[in-house]
């Protein structure tokens, strides 16, 4: 298994339409798996976004010790990390799998960290 590529990641280099459009999530994976592929949309060009549990560790661990606890720090305060994983925008949650309710809480920090009310943000899941 090829290792993958972990980089920080900063909201203020996101698209502005983010912050001042609505925004549709949509899931291109089911959830329930530790890596969930989606795409935000809702202007020009269409962000790829994915969400990951970032404590899977069986057979392989999904990030190094130091992406786990920057996660697991960002959660505590209220906010998710964000990270670029394979060069895609990732969010990066707790736990060894994402729930429904991990993905409308990360969308919802999510929205928090580019200064946009979360009511503009609509989820779309796959099951």
């Amino acid at each position: 298994m090829r290792p993958h590529t972990v980089a920080a990641a900063d909201p203020f280099d996101l698209p502005d339409w983010l912050a001042s459009s609505a925004v549709t999530w949509t899931a291109e994976s089911g959830i329930g798996a530790a890596f969930v592929s989606g795409t935000l949309s809702g202007g020009d060009p269409e962000q790829p976004c994915d969400l990951l549990a970032g404590d899977l560790a069986y057979p392989d661990p999904v990030l190094e010790d130091k992406w786990r606890s920057a996660a697991h720090q960002a959660w505590s305060l209220g906010e998710v990390l964000l990270v670029q994983y394979d060069g895609r925008l990732t969010l990066v949650v707790p736990g060894t799998a994402v729930s429904a309710e991990l993905v409308l809480d990360a969308l919802r920090r999510l929205a928090r960290a580019v200064a946009a009310p979360a009511e503009r943000f609509t989820v779309s899941l796959r099951l």
